[in-house]
Order: structure tokens, then C-alpha cells, then sequence
């Protein structure tokens, strides 16, 4: 069996490692129930052996070892893990409303991309994350969660294309075991050509968020160094690719920067880029203000700019929203993720933000 971590595991690959074992057949459908339809730790599913859930414990560990969790006056948690025999750090973010609950997970260990303004691209790229460690993170943010965890986005650390393979295969293990709507599965990208082309291949219909950021490739080759292997209209026209195979609207996001990209002139250049996009709806773009970083010295523009920003765009047809950040504060919000605890330090630290 190559896999070695417990969400890692294939269906068919714990049957094999049962029957191994000489355990009955149907111990594969009581772990599999605990596990996936139940959501639940290992340690829960009391329907087997203790000798038993201490042999699979030992045999199929957790990937992600938690060194802080944070948790933001308005109920949004995060967790810096240590994932995989390396420790490599990963941030993980579960976002709660009244009646849904929402985890935002990383696809990588930092990343390549360099964006400017992100966190996590001024932090450098370590490695890809596993099938598996994507996986737990959903499920461990289950545990934590009195809603059901109903919606996943890849917009945590990493850019997500760039590790299609496990992103895809994790994809598909969200809908198929934990049983997620594909169309409540949204995968992140701030350009990947060929992988966009990809995505639009596959059977499930997922919602593809494209993260654009500048209305021409001038701006946007400051702001996210990719555009010089896939400039704007190269982006778009993949992405409309993945509209028409969906029948879906694609969601553009655009996070404002005061002073370099919030102005109403800029706003009705990206209508006129955006105004022949096919798909349901047409395009949607989600402006983020900006959240702080460490590594970049720009902000978000005042409520009043955001507005004009925002209603210039609906006035030229777009359709337009402005994304209400939640977890500044503990630095969860969208560009905030890195690693932020060296990997000597004593693990299972916790910390609580208070109002």
C-alpha cells in the first residue's frame, strides 16, 4: 500500500490492509462510516476493537500535527499545522455562519506564484501537499464545527493548479466520501493556463475562482508575476473555457489596493474586459479590500472608494460584490496565510483572539 496516512487511504486499499490484517470484510464499512459519513476521529468509532482502532491509528496516522489555533471574535478559526514527516507548516481556515460552515484550505506548503500582496507568496514555496493532508484538513475542521461543513474553497496557501493532481484527487474524494457538492467546491487560481484548460474536462462542476487583481497586463505583471507567462486575455479565454463547459458564472477576484488599482477609470476598463464573458450570469467579480500584510506596504482603499468602485462596475453591467473579510484580526483573511511558528518550537500551542 503506497499510502501511509489515514486520509491518504483509498477505500479499496483499506480493504486490502483488513483483509491483510485477517479482520472481517466489514470492518472497511464501520472505519469508512466513522470516518467519512460520520465525520468523526478515529478514537469515536467505538463499533470496533480498541485493539483495533490503536493498530489502525498506529498503521494510518493523521498527516497534520496542530502547533496554534486561533479563533476571531466573529467564530472564524485557523490552524497552523505541521504536515507530513518534514513538518512542513500549512494554515487552514473554517469560516462559521448561523446555519453553513465554510474551511478554506491550503493546496501547499507556501508558494511559487510571488503575488505581491500575498503573504504567503512573499514567503516562498516548500512543497506540495498530499491528497490526503488537503483531505484532513476539511475533516479536522469538521471536528470543530458544530455545523456541517457544506462548502470547501482552495483559497488557502498555494496556488492550487499548480498541484493538480492532488488537488483534483481530493476533489473528487470530497465529493465522492464526504459527500460535498461539487457546486459548493470552489478551486482558486491566479492564472494556470493549461490546468484551467484541464479543469474543464473533468466531470465535476465545480466553481472555478480566477484571482485577477488589474484590468490590463501592465498592472497585473506588478501585482502577479504569472501574467508574464499567461497574460490577461490568455487567462480569460481559458476561463471561458471552463464557463461554457459548466454552464456556470466564473468568479473573478480582484483584491483592492488603494492608490493602484481603485480607481473608477480602472473599474470601467475591467467592465469592458469582462463584458463579452460567456456563462450563467455572465462574470461576477468579488472585490477584496485588501488585508495587511508583512511584507507589502499597501492597503485597502477607503469604504467610500470601494462603493464607487463597485457601483462603476455594476453601472457598465458587471456584476459586482464586495467580500466582507473576516479573520483579519488572527491574519486568516484572504493573503494573510504563512508560516508563522518555527518548527522547533513546542507544538500544540493555542492561542484565542479576545475582541
Amino acid at each position: 500500500m503506497n499510502a501511509h496516512t489515514r486520509y491518504d487511504v483509498t477505500r479499496d486499499e483499506l480493504a486490502e490492509l483488513f483483509a491483510a490484517w485477517g479482520e472481517p470484510g466489514y470492518r472497511t464499512g464501520q472505519v469508512w462510516d466513522a470516518l467519512y459519513t460520520r465525520r468523526a476521529p478515529l478514537e469515536d468509532a467505538t463499533n470496533l476493537p480498541k485493539a483495533l482502532r490503536a493498530r489502525l491509528a498506529e498503521a494510518l496516522p493523521l498527516a497534520l500535527e496542530s502547533r496554534t489555533e486561533l479563533r476571531a471574535p466573529d467564530g472564524t478559526t485557523k490552524w497552523l499545522w505541521a504536515a507530513g514527516h518534514d513538518a512542513a507548516q500549512v494554515e487552514t481556515v473554517l469560516m462559521r455562519s448561523p446555519t453553513r460552515a465554510t474551511v478554506c484550505v491550503s493546496s501547499q506548503a507556501g508558494c511559487a506564484m510571488g503575488c505581491t500582496f500575498c503573504a504567503t507568496g512573499q514567503a516562498g514555496f516548500e512543497r506540495h501537499l498530499t491528497t490526503g493532508e488537503i483531505l484532513e484538513q476539511v475533516v479536522r475542521a469538521a471536528w470543530a464545527c458544530e455545523q456541517r461543513v457544506g462548502n470547501v474553497v482552495y483559497m488557502g496557501m498555494g496556488e492550487p493548479l499548480a498541484n493538480y493532481d492532488a488537488v483534483w484527487a481530493s476533489v473528487e474524494r470530497l465529493h465522492d466520501d464526504l459527500g460535498i457538492s461539487a457546486r459548493h467546491i470552489t478551486v482558486s487560481t491566479v492564472g494556470v493556463v493549461p490546468a484551467m484548460r484541464r479543469l474543464a474536462r473533468e466531470r465535476l462542476p465545480v466553481t472555478l475562482a480566477v484571482s485577477l487583481h488589474a484590468p490590463d497586463d501592465e498592472l497585473r505583471e506588478r501585482l502577479v508575476p504569472l501574467n508574464r507567462r499567461y497574460p490577461i486575455a490568455e487567462v480569460l479565454d481559458a476561463a471561458a473555457e471552463v464557463a461554457a463547459a459548466r454552464g456556470r458564472r466564473v468568479t473573478f477576484e480582484y483584491a483592492c489596493i488603494a492608490g493602484v488599482n481603485d480607481d473608477p477609470a480602472q473599474a470601467a476598463a475591467l467592465a469592458r474586459l469582462l463584458d463579452a464573458f460567456p456563462g450563467v450570469g455572465g462574470a461576477h467579480v468579488n472585490l477584496i479590500p485588501l488585508n495587511p500584510t508583512a511584507g507589502f506596504g499597501g492597503h485597502a482603499p477607503d469604504p467610500g472608494r470601494l462603493r464607487l468602485f463597485a457601483e462603476t462596475l455594476r453601472a457598465r453591467g458587471a456584476n459586482a460584490t464586495v467580500r466582507r473579510n473576516r479573520g483579519t484580526g488572527i491574519d486568516a483573511a484572504c493573503g494573510q496565510l504563512r508560516a508563522r511558528v518555527p518548527i522547533t518550537e513546542t507544538p500544540r500551542t493555542s492561542a484565542t483572539m479576545v475582541p
